[in-house]
This record gives structure tokens, C-alpha cells and sequence, in this order.
């Protein structure tokens, strides 16, 4: 598979060598710049998940580590013909977050590595730290002191991570990881700013292209903003190849009080007004200052997208909407994509006539406290008069 390794600032090209994570000339954001192999055909892969396309991923992989991650559902919708759900929260850890860890852990190993780290809203450290374990190795998780949802929290305890909390935002967290990975060359850095990550991520889209083609929308919800890019480059690869002669319109949902990328395109910015105190019940996405922006924005641009916000109420009411309309149960996050949709077609934005994909990131129980805010009948009943109660409530 021909490629190269492309510098999002200074421009500088290296061979796609697997110990690069980020520029040697100026630290920024690398991206792996792909020509899929000629005569590639889907007809010709075997096996379920991300490492079906292996052939699309690049680099070298002494040892794969996996868990059977990948091959999520497409669920249709039961209330608009044209939606789909594409549910990450079916994912071994229970978020899309396994898509790139899977790969980059097994760069870690093939490159030698014994101690990994990464900074997480959550999701990342509940899937760095499964991943991590299974392959032996040590792990560093660096989270905002009491901003991580218990579910993700607790499964971070239970794989065994080592958990270094910090005052602050993600964003305070996200520092520490890139200057330890900077001062300490011994130590592996698992967040979407490797790009290796994202390369699991993209086979998001070849999933998609596989179960019903090319759809018009992608609708992503928007945090460090490294997957809106990464489905957004599987779709380009899959165009590189001759195999579609399109890409689909991706486009962003942020929460309003953590929404930098979403006020750019509204203002008509080039870079994001980052936000110092994000705040929303969308934990997964509580980021002010996405490391992904350069590419998120690049790849909602280039396929002729937008972004936009929406607020906690609509959140919940969109969580809720998921659990008791389409029997999908997703964490706020997730839900931020089906608020977006939502509101773009109230305000006549998106036509429900065009094929539109929803992902949803992660598990309703990833954040229990959250599901435990939604409305419901609870009664107090004497056995024996249940049967009354309900007679009563028909």
C-alpha cells in the first residue's frame, strides 16, 4: 500500500514509518495520506470488524490486538424511512473508542512499547485500559478529577489502570499526556493526536459503505473531533480507490458549552474560539480545545458539511427520544448526534428524503447518572392489588 505521513502545519512529507506520532520538525498533527492497493475489492476480504480491513490500515503488525472489535450495528430508524444508527455502544468496551485502539496498541507492541498513556473525558481510558491489559502491558490514565461519568470510571478500576487525576479540565489533562510523551520517550500516547488511532476509526465507514453504500449525511457528535476526520478519511480512501465516485456530507454536533469547532463554522472562522470551562451533561464531549481541530475542520469543508450546537436539554430530550421511540439506549454524547439531527430538520436544514447516518458513539450505561435523570412512573404497590394499579394506569 503506497503512502506518506503529510504535517497539517509546517507541510513536511515523511515515509509512513509507525514510530512517528508527530511531526520531528514542528510537533503538529500528522496525517497518513493513503493509495489504497489497485484492484481492491470488499469481495476479497474475510473475517467481521476492523481488522477485516487490514489491507486499508496502515503499517506493519507484529501482533494484533484485539477483541473482536468492530462490526457494530446499523440500526434503521423506526420514525424517519432515511435514518440510520450506526451504534458503537455495541463495541467490546462500549464505545467507537475500540475501532482505534485495537490499532494503536498493537503499534505499541510491534514497536516494542511497555507503558502506555492517555488523557480521557472516559471512553478513551475504559477502552486504553481493556486494551492495554489484554496485551500486558502498563497503563497511565490521566482524567479531570470528578468530571468522568462513573460507568467509564469504574471500568478504568476494573481493567487494572493506573488512574492520575488532575485539577482542571480534559484539556489540562490532555497537556499532561502530550508532555509526557514528549519528556518520556518510553511511554506510548494513545490519544486521537496519533494518527495510528484513527486508523481503526475509519473502518467506521467501510462498515457503512458495506451495509447500505454511500449515504448523504454523516451526523458525528464532536469532542476532540478525531472521529468526524477519520470516517470522513475511511469514505475518501474508499473514493481514492475508484470503489464509490462520492463521499458524504459529514457534519458536527457539539454541546453549546463546549462547542469551539461548531461557533468557527457559524461565524465563518478558520480556527476554533476555544472555550477555557467547557461545560455540559455530554461528558464524552466536555472539550474546549479539540487537538483534532485542523482536521475536523478540513474534512467537514472538503465534503461540503457543516457543524453546529445544541443544548443539554436537547441532549437528554434526544436521549430520551433514542430509548422509548427507537429502543436504542446511548450516552449523552451519542445522543448529541440525534439532537442535531433533529433540530436540522425542524429548521428545514436536512432533508429527511436524503439518506443521513447517525453515529452513536457510546453505551447508555456508560453514564448511569445520566439515564437515571429521565422521567419514569415509579409506584410503590402491594402485591396483591398490582393487578388493579395497572388496570388503573391502562
Amino acid at each position: 500500500m503506497q503512502g506518506y505521513l503529510k504535517c497539517l502545519d509546517c507541510g513536511e512529507e515523511y515515509p509512513v514509518k509507525q514510530d512517528l506520532i508527530t511531526c520531528p520538525k514542528c510537533g503538529g498533527l500528522l496525517e497518513i495520506i493513503l493509495e489504497p492497493p489497485k484492484g481492491f475489492t470488499f469481495s476479497s476480504l474475510r473475517g467481521k470488524g476492523v481488522w477485516r480491513y487490514k489491507d486499508l490500515i496502515a503499517g506493519e503488525y507484529k501482533r494484533i490486538v484485539t477483541l473482536n472489535e468492530g462490526n457494530t450495528p446499523l440500526i434503521k430508524s423506526s420514525n424517519y424511512e432515511n435514518a440510520y444508527f450506526k451504534f458503537e455502544g455495541a463495541n467490546p468496551t462500549g464505545s467507537f473508542k475500540d475501532r482505534g485502539m485495537t490499532v494503536a496498541i498493537s503499534s505499541a507492541v510491534s514497536l516494542g512499547y511497555k507503558v502506555v498513556v492517555a488523557a480521557s473525558t472516559g471512553n478513551t481510558a475504559a477502552s486504553a485500559a481493556a486494551y492495554a491489559s489484554r496485551a500486558g502491558l502498563k497503563s497511565y490514565i490521566v482524567l479531570p478529577k470528578g468530571k468522568v461519568a462513573i460507568g467509564k470510571l469504574a471500568q478504568s478500576i476494573l481493567y487494572g489502570a493506573t488512574i492520575l487525576e488532575v485539577d482542571g479540565s480534559f484539556d489540562i489533562a490532555m497537556s499532561s499526556v502530550m508532555k509526557l510523551y514528549k519528556e518520556l520517550k518510553i511511554v506510548y500516547p494513545l490519544n486521537s493526536f496519533n494518527p495510528w488511532r484513527l486508523e481503526g476509526q475509519k473502518t467506521i465507514a467501510f462498515e457503512i459503505y458495506e451495509d447500505i453504500g454511500v449515504p448523504d449525511n454523516v451526523i458525528v457528535p464532536v469532542g476532540n473531533a478525531g472521529n468526524i476526520y477519520a470516517i470522513w478519511k475511511g469514505f475518501t480512501e474508499l473514493k481514492s480507490a475508484g470503489i464509490i465516485d462520492r463521499t458524504p456530507r459529514m457534519i458536527g454536533v457539539q454541546a453549546e458549552g463546549a462547542s469551539p469547532i461548531a461557533r468557527a463554522f457559524e461565524k465563518g472562522l478558520d480556527k476554533p474560539e476555544f472555550v477555557d470551562t467547557p461545560e455540559t451533561v455530554a461528558t464524552a464531549i466536555r472539550i474546549g480545545k479539540p487537538v483534532n481541530w485542523k482536521k475536523a475542520i478540513k474534512a467537514i469543508k472538503n465534503s461540503r458539511g457543516f457543524a453546529i450546537s445544541v443544548s443539554d436539554n436537547e441532549i437528554l430530550d434526544a436521549q430520551r427520544q433514542l430509548a422509548r421511540r427507537e429502543g436504542i439506549g446511548a450516552e449523552p454524547a451519542s445522543a448529541a448526534a440525534y439532537a442535531g439531527f433533529l433540530k436540522l430538520v425542524n429548521e428545514k436544514r436536512l432533508d429527511t428524503n436524503e439518506k443521513t447516518v447517525m453515529i452513536l458513539t457510546g453505551h447508555a450505561l456508560k453514564d448511569p447518572e445520566a439515564m437515571a435523570k429521565s422521567e419514569a412512573k415509579r409506584i410503590l404497590v402491594n402485591p396483591e392489588h398490582i393487578d388493579k394499579v395497572v388496570l388503573g394506569e391502562l
